[in-house]
């Protein structure tokens, strides 16, 4: 495929240094497709390279049902 057809909508690991979790407000790693809280483990999917990190779209950690127990748990407002 020549560069000019190539994907250009991916994702830039680049912006981990500035993007944060809006929950946890925690750093945030890559893992394959998607966003990992350093804090809590809350996983935020990415679709056609942007980040989707709605507090509602958010994957919760298992064995935790919402997202008010969540911030019980973490002791987050």
């Amino acid at each position: 495929m020549p560069p000019s057809e190539q994907p250009t909508n991916r994702f830039d690991p680049k912006l981990l240094d500035i993007l944060r979790c809006p929950i946890t407000r925690s750093k945030l790693r890559m893992e394959n497709d998607r966003l990992i809280s350093e804090v809590g483990g809350l996983v935020y999917d990415i679709k056609d390279g942007i980040p989707v990190m709605l507090p509602e779209s958010a994957k919760l950690p298992a064995g935790i049902s919402t997202l008010e127990e969540f911030k019980e748990k973490f002791g987050i407002d």
